[in-house]
């Protein structure tokens, strides 16, 4: 079945429409926002890009399969990720001028409490020396599998870790959990088959809901679901290789 096919637009729309925001107005010019995270924001990332252009807010996904962390010091392989993934900020501050950097954690946020708050902390000052603005969001809630069971605890605690480098001003932290709940196997999660990713809805409801709050942070007025959800990002293939259906 072509990926395009496999959510009936009626079927979207009716699930994002509930608690959307109001339709798109006149937002205030230059908002750009950097998408951090691994793959799960990166099943997130082309509702939520389709979701800001429409609402008139630049984006981009920086987001990495496998990877995407900026806490070292869990593991030499995360290490090395978070070297790069710095490396890669750093560029994008440069090319793309963010005034949002928007990091949801990632299932690779190992470490001990001190080295994930040193991370969060170091994003946040960086974000500040750029003239941006910080957004931390806590991931859903996704199957710990024999791969992940071994940091279990630091995936746990990362989401205070990060609500604790937050300002309350120029750095936000997004309990996401007001919208998936903290169980990956209800339905509410909308997690894909492999309990960790989302597919279309989910990505959608995320989108909506993110771009609520954002707008809430930045002055801008998120389009409304109706124009935007059943775009061409639904087709993305990163949706059929998740064997979403």
């Amino acid at each position: 079945m072509h990926p395009t096919n496999l959510f009936p637009a009626a079927a979207l729309l009716a699930l994002v429409l509930t608690g959307c925001g109001a339709p798109a107005g006149d937002e205030p010019a230059g908002v750009r926002v950097l998408w951090m995270g691994d793959s799960i924001a990166g099943a997130q990332a082309p509702a939520l890009e389709a979701a800001l252009k429409a609402g008139g807010v630049a984006f981009k996904n920086a987001t990495s399969d496998g990877g995407g962390t900026v806490v070292s010091g869990g593991h030499e392989v995360t290490t090395m990720v978070a070297e790069d993934t710095w490396k890669t900020l750093k560029e994008n501050l440069t090319s793309f001028r963010p005034t949002v950097i928007a990091y949801q954690l990632t299932s690779y946020d190992w470490g001990t409490a001190a080295q994930q708050l040193s991370a969060y902390r170091k994003l946040s000052q960086t974000a500040k020396d750029a003239g941006a603005r910080l957004v931390l969001v806590s991931a859903p809630p996704f199957k710990i599998d024999d791969f992940f069971e071994p940091y279990e605890s630091a995936i746990t605690r990362a989401p205070a870790m990060a609500a604790k480098a937050a300002d309350g001003d120029r750095v936000r932290y997004l309990d996401a959990a007001e919208l998936w709940g903290a169980d990956h196997t209800a339905a509410k999660a909308q997690r894909a088959k492999d309990g960790i990713h989302s597919c279309q809805q989910g990505s959608a409801a995320f989108a909506t809901w993110f771009a609520k709050r954002l707008g809430e942070l930045t002055g801008f007025t998120p389009a409304a679901p109706s124009a935007w959800a059943t775009g061409p990002w639904t087709g993305d293939e990163r949706f059929a290789k998740l064997g979403c259906g």
